[in-house]
């Protein structure tokens, strides 16, 4: 089909991601400055006015204690906009790839979850974000990430770094294990759900898992730093405790990409020794 990719939350790490890889593509990118996708007639009117071919959706609201202080803007943002922009797609017959998160398990499955496992989200982020897929639509491509770091913005291996340059003695929890994902890894699953309108859901991230305490080590080894500059905790004797609920073990397999003959994204490992490699000294 003709007509551009719309991107939004183009400001974000992946949105950016996107941007880069589609560089030689005709792209409409948008944050909230350009378009309030709570809005449903300036998306209906924008989409209308663009004709998309394919819309990625890359916006959301991504504080997790945010979210359970703020349930109606979780709502709005991470499930109202999507029934916009799905409402708007259908319109011009564009295929709509919805962004979504590993929140949406509950985490007690003790293994990882392929797509078809029952959800059972325990926060007010992963709920609203369920919702989002829910409003995505049949013909929609659903993309679960998780633990998302790149080259742009703020995220934990940036803080990471920081903090060991600052030689700062890290805690992190290694009873919360989860699957690392790297932002041009997923922008590329991603194009190519769109150039192939794959629908569904797909679990799409780097290869391998790990607690946060070993993502940690593994961050602090790729910036040359000792791994005993982090020790591990629990998620108990984390001081505050976080407000909202955290899946103990939301360990993602990618089973739906294999099946569709996929390659699997990198090991996470090497995603991010080439992360730190591009970032300043």
């Amino acid at each position: 089909m003709t007509g551009p990719i719309l991107v939004t939350g183009a400001n974000g790490q992946l949105g950016q991601a996107l941007q880069r890889l589609l560089a030689d593509r005709e792209v409409v990118a948008v944050d909230i400055d350009e378009l309030d996708l709570t809005d449903r007639a300036a998306v209906v009117d924008m989409v209308g006015s663009t004709r998309p071919s394919s819309i990625i959706n890359c916006a959301a609201m991504t504080d997790v204690d945010g979210c359970e202080s703020r349930p109606e803007t979780a709502w709005a943002v991470n499930a109202w906009a999507v029934r916009n922009l799905a409402e708007a797609g259908r319109r011009v017959d564009a295929y709509l790839c919805q962004v979504s998160t590993d929140y949406v398990f509950p985490g007690d499955k003790g293994e990882p979850y392929v797509e078809w496992d029952a959800v059972g989200p325990t926060s007010m982020y992963g709920a609203s974000k369920l919702g989002g897929e829910q409003e995505a639509g049949p013909g929609a491509g659903i993309a679960r990430t998780a633990w998302l770091c790149g080259v742009d913005g703020n995220n934990i291996v940036k803080t990471i770094l920081r903090l060991a340059g600052e030689g700062t003695e890290l805690s992190f929890v290694n009873d919360q294990y989860g699957s690392p994902s790297f932002a041009d890894d997923v922008a590329a699953r991603l194009v190519t759900m769109v150039d192939e309108r794959l629908p569904g859901v797909f679990h799409t991230t780097n290869t391998g898992h790990a607690s946060w305490y070993e993502f940690a080590g593994d961050v602090l080894e790729a910036g040359g730093h000792p791994r005993s500059q982090v020790r591990p905790i629990t998620t108990d004797e984390l001081d505050p405790p976080r407000p909202a609920p955290r899946p103990a073990d939301s360990r993602l397999d990618g089973l739906a990409g294999r099946l569709a003959g996929l390659d699997p994204l990198p090991p996470y490992r090497e995603s991010l020794a080439r992360l730190v490699a591009q970032l300043p000294s």
